[in-house]
């Protein structure tokens, strides 16, 4: 049930990003428009993550994992049928509900299952496979559905498998909830609520309009007073509803920071890469689908291996080796152009699978395993939570740098290409007013080809910026594994570990209840699987 549940939670990520060429076609949404499709879907799984982990913990996580999946089936339903962009947004924050409340509820569902934290590990690593699968087989499904038939069925998947799940949960799901008592935490979920929505869309407004605008530093500042009260609230609650004392953990803190940042690269990675499929390369979606997918594969087939490896290689060597190498194909990717052959993409895009299934298993169990056992869901719950705050700001961020640097870059593109005055300046203001998209539907008549081939010219500018800067971040991810998840804390090999069957120690400033008087020693994590 919680391989299945993340499935359909991670299903929208990848067949939405291959369908965005499509539903900017139909619609006719702007870039910025088109950036809310995804973040739509991002914004309120990270905003209400930590929510609905705690919401699990106090009234059963059984009740939240099938709310999810109800929720999952009815976003994909209203986008279905939506004839405007704002449907879309609507259906896709539905479905964002939706994932909210099954990616922590999946997790604790598997450390109450399986309380063993060496077991445990391997179980998690099933979880990632079937997070990566989504990606991989959503971009493919996408692909052949809008070969032969259009976008909105798309949609249609989630549908019936969220409602099967949901049945089958109902009979054969045990139920479960926190051993000791929680309860909702509400001025810390309002102020993290606002500080994430805040950010996420003053970043997207801001890439459209300009930083300089007086709405856009209004809702910038607002995200960043948000974020300084959820630390004050948090601090001072008595039943938090994410204990800032987590951070203590060397491991937590690196894992969080990981998914955090190489997430926000991955993200906006699918958003630009659909563009560039769509817009440079003008391809078909179900081609430029397998081209997403040898990435997502890649990731899904490496997992395997790096499950098996979790217990003779250390954490910290696997998660920094692999966004390394995510890295180093991201920093490829700045030389590609209108007419890179597939094999010339496609051993960036398996590098980069490589990188990335390199990372996931190990991030995700170090997170979980680095915390007692009664502190599991709260840490997944956070680390999913940074997690999506990462993919929410990925699309804002690499698309305000993607139309920036291509609007920008268009007026010199255009002059090269000889198009003339009057009509560069006609191509540049409806590309600054309706996004890069709208360039192609003008009727330029002789100077048509030339103008789209500036406007190829300057969005493939714009892409080498994104993809310098999601390299940069993934090589940042990979200091930030080295320096903070060390070789102790990571499980190595000959690193001191508990027994399975001991009861788990409370990290400092820890409490399982409300008792916060004995802080006790934080415990050395493990990250391996089973013996």
């Amino acid at each position: 049930m919680a391989c299945l549940g993340v499935f359909v939670a991670y299903l929208p990520v990848t067949t939405v990003s291959v369908s965005l060429p499509a539903i900017q076609r139909s619609l006719g949404a702007s870039t910025s428009q088109l950036s809310w499709v995804s973040d739509a879907f991002v914004l309120p799984m990270a905003a209400l993550i930590l929510t609905t982990g705690v919401w699990g913990d106090v009234h059963g996580r059984k009740r939240v994992f099938q709310t999810g999946m109800a929720l999952c089936a009815l976003g994909a339903a209203i986008s279905l049928f939506s004839d405007s962009v704002q449907g879309v947004w609507a259906g896709q924050a539905a479905s964002g509900l939706g994932a909210a409340a099954l990616l922590p509820t999946t997790l604790a569902l598997i450390s109450h299952a399986v309380p063993d934290h060496r077991e445990r590990g391997r179980f998690i690593g099933l979880w990632a496979m079937s997070l990566m699968g989504s990606l991989a087989v959503g971009s493919l499904i996408a692909g052949t559905l809008l070969e032969h038939v259009g976008w909105r069925w798309i949609f249609l998947l989630p549908i019936p498998v969220s409602l099967i799940v949901l049945v089958v949960a109902a009979f054969l799901l045990p139920d479960s909830r926190a051993p000791h008592g929680r309860r909702l935490d509400w001025p810390g979920q309002i102020s993290a609520a606002v500080a994430v929505t805040a950010v996420v869309y003053g970043v997207i407004e801001g890439g459209a309009d300009g930083f300089g605008e007086p709405a856009v530093v209004a809702t910038l500042a607002l995200g960043a007073v948000s974020a300084v009260v959820f630390v004050l609230v948090e601090r001072r609650s008595t039943s938090p509803m994410l204990d800032l004392a987590l951070f203590r953990s060397p491991a937590f803190t690196a894992t969080t920071l990981v998914a955090m940042i190489s997430f926000l690269g991955l993200i906006g990675f699918f958003f630009v890469l659909s563009l560039y499929f769509g817009m440079v390369q003008h391809l078909s979606t179900i081609d430029a689908a397998l081209r997403m997918a040898l990435m997502s594969g890649t990731s899904l087939l490496v997992a395997v291996p790096v499950g098996r490896l979790m217990h003779r290689v250390p954490a910290r060597v696997l998660i920094t080796s692999g966004l390394v190498v995510a890295a180093g194909a991201m920093f490829s990717l700045t030389t590609v152009d209108a007419g890179t052959s597939y094999g010339a993409m496609a051993w960036r895009l398996v590098l980069l699978g490589l990188g990335m299934g390199a990372v996931m298993t190990p991030m995700t169990a170090s997170a979980v395993s680095s915390v007692p056992f009664r502190l599991a869901g709260m840490a997944a719950a956070g680390n999913n939570a940074f997690r999506q705050v990462g993919g929410a700001l990925g699309p804002a961020v690499l698309g305000a740098l993607l139309t920036t640097r291509a609007v920008d870059a268009l007026p010199g593109r255009l002059a090269d290409a000889g198009v003339p005055d009057r009509t560069a300046a006609l191509v540049v203001d409806t590309a600054r007013e309706q996004g890069l998209g709208a360039v192609a539907g003008l009727d330029l008549d002789a100077a048509t080809g030339q103008a789209l081939g500036a406007l190829s010219e300057s969005f493939l500018d714009g892409m080498r910026l994104c993809m310098t800067v999601a390299g940069s971040l993934a090589l940042l991810a990979a200091l930030a594994c080295a320096l903070l998840l060390r070789p102790a804390a990571s499980g190595a090999p000959g690193a001191s570990a508990r027994p399975a069957d001991a009861p788990a120690d409370v990290p400092a400033g820890i409490s399982p209840g409300a008792d916060r008087s004995r802080p006790t020693p934080v415990p050395a994590p493990m990250t391996g699987t089973s013996p």
